[in-house]
């Protein structure tokens, strides 16, 4: 597997607890778009699960 899959390394950065800043790649390019979506979508759900957990 040597395509690189943006959103998938968004979601495992944000399961590592790796901030968003740390985005890998160019901002603007649809690369930076596709890790910061992915990684929204994990630190949102996990962000969530917590607030509702008290």
């Amino acid at each position: 597997m040597t395509d690189r899959d943006p959103v998938a390394e968004g979601e495992r950065a944000a399961r590592e607890n790796i901030p968003a800043e740390v985005n890998p790649y160019s901002d603007g390019s649809d690369e930076h778009a596709l890790w910061s979506a992915g990684h929204e979508k994990i630190a949102g759900a996990i962000e969530a699960r917590e607030s509702e957990g008290g």
